[in-house]
């Protein structure tokens, strides 16, 4: 199940419905089943004390994902940062809304085990973004 949560903000996500086909599509096409995926939306601030806290990094970031993952079933909270995707959507030119989507899909395909680490492991995950979010324009 997918579930929704706000922390530290006053933002409400609408399409609930249609995100949470759009990411069973996504593992079901990466051969995984989606399982018990919290989206945390939050605030700097507070993904910044999670930041702290649990990663000992000591940043803002747009999203931090905690893996549960078992077998092919992807379960994870994801806290995402509004404050920083609104930011991004600013510096990169884009609509929030397609930033806010690509970051939770960049939250699911860490899940699905795909890792940002070097050049190539970006360089992969944002051809996966790019393919699901233009899947997702089809829904």
């Amino acid at each position: 199940m997918i579930l929704y949560y706000y922390e530290d903000l006053d933002f409400i996500f609408k399409g609930k419905t249609l995100n949470n086909r759009w990411l069973r599509l996504v593992a079901e096409s990466e051969i995984k089943r989606a399982g018990d995926i919290s989206i945390i939306f939050c605030s700097d601030n507070y993904i910044l004390d999670i930041n702290q806290r649990y990663l000992q990094h000591d940043y803002f970031t747009d999203i931090i994902t905690f893996d549960y993952c078992e077998g092919d079933r992807l379960s994870g909270d994801l806290f995402i940062s509004i404050d920083s995707v609104r930011e991004n959507a600013r510096e990169y030119g884009t609509e929030f809304k397609d930033e806010l989507n690509r970051v939770i899909v960049h939250g699911l395909l860490h899940l699905i085990g795909y890792d940002d680490h070097t050049a190539e492991e970006k360089e992969v995950m944002r051809k996966k973004e790019d393919y699901y979010l233009s899947l997702r324009e089809l829904l």
